[in-house]
C-alpha cells in the first residue's frame, strides 16, 4: 500500500491504494494512526471510473523514483502564476471571481483569488486563521490583475514553516484590523479547526500517533508525549506498512517540561 492522496480541511483524510480502489482514512480528532513509512516513489494518478452505481476513485500506480510525482504525473494549475495578462484561455476564466485577504497567526497576511462559491473552502484548504472578502470581479482576469496590484505589499503564498509556527499563536488583532481598514471588506471570517495546541509542534514526516486535528494540509499528531506537525504532501508516495514506525523522531521541548 502507498499514500496516494489526501483531502484537506474541512473534511481531511489520507488516501491509501496499491494500484486499484482507493481507501480513505478519515483524520478525525482522537483517531489513532499506526503506519510505518517505507520507500518513497511517484504516487501515480487517481482517476474516477464510473459505473451504474456511480464513479469510484481508482489508483494507477507508477514505479518512477521521483516523488511525490514523476514528470508524467505532475500537473500545473494554469492560474497559479497568472497576473491577468492573458486572453482568458480557460472556460473557468470567464466566471465570477473574488479577491480576498487571509491571515495566519500572528501577523502574516496574504492576498488571493478564487470563485465565490469556493471561498470558505479555499480558506480552510490553506489553513487560514482569519479572512476577509474584499472585492467581486466579473471574470478571473480582472481578479488576477487586482491580486497582482497588491502583490508588492502582500504575498500570494505562505510557506509551510510559517503555517507550522502559526499553530500555537493567535492573530495580532490590531495589525489585522489596521489592514482591513484599508479595504472596507464585504465579509469577514474567523476560522476554527476544532483544536488548539499550547506549544509550536515539531515538524516531522510520520504517520504514527493520535490525531489532534488538521489545519489546511498540516496534520497535527501526538506521539510519545510530543506534538508533531506533518505536511500531508510529504507523506505522498511513501509505501506504508501497518504498525507504528520505529525510526527516531525529534521530541518537543515541552515533553521535558
Amino acid at each position: 500500500m502507498q499514500f496516494v492522496g489526501y483531502d484537506r480541511s474541512p473534511d481531511p483524510a489520507l488516501q491509501l491504494a496499491a494500484g486499484g480502489p482507493v481507501e480513505r482514512v478519515a483524520l478525525v480528532s482522537g483517531a489513532s494512526l499506526e503506519y510505518g513509512l517505507g520507500e518513497r516513489h511517484c504516487a501515480g494518478a487517481l482517476v474516477a471510473e464510473g459505473g451504474d452505481g456511480g464513479a469510484e476513485l481508482q489508483h494507477r500506480s507508477c514505479a518512477a523514483s521521483r516523488a511525490p510525482y514523476c514528470r508524467d504525473h505532475t500537473s500545473t494549475w494554469a492560474c497559479a502564476r497568472c497576473t491577468g495578462n492573458c486572453d482568458m484561455p480557460l472556460e473557468n476564466c470567464g466566471r465570477e471571481h473574488v479577491c480576498y485577504l487571509a491571515a495566519f497567526a500572528p501577523d502574516t497576511f496574504k492576498v488571493g483569488v478564487t470563485k465565490p462559491e469556493r471561498l470558505e473552502t479555499r480558506l480552510r484548504e490553506q489553513g487560514a486563521d482569519r479572512a476577509a472578502l474584499i472585492e467581486h470581479f466579473p471574470d478571473g482576469r480582472a481578479a488576477r490583475r487586482r491580486e497582482a496590484a497588491l502583490a508588492d505589499r502582500l504575498p500570494d503564498r505562505v510557506r509551510t514553516p510559517t503555517k507550522v509556527a502559526a499553530l500555537a499563536r493567535t492573530v495580532d488583532a490590531g495589525a489585522w484590523e489596521a489592514l482591513l481598514a484599508e479595504f472596507d471588506p464585504l465579509e469577514t471570517f474567523d476560522l476554527d479547526y476544532g483544536f488548539t495546541v499550547d506549544d509550536r509542534p515539531v515538524r516531522e514526516t510520520l504517520a504514527t500517533g493520535t490525531v489532534v486535528g488538521v489545519q489546511g494540509r498540516l496534520l497535527v499528531l501526538e506521539n510519545a508525549g510530543s506534538t508533531y506537525a506533518v505536511d500531508l504532501r510529504d507523506l505522498l508516495g511513501h509505501e506504508v506498512t501497518d504498525g507504528a514506525g520505529d525510526r527516531d523522531i525529534q521530541s518537543s521541548l515541552g515533553r521535558f517540561g
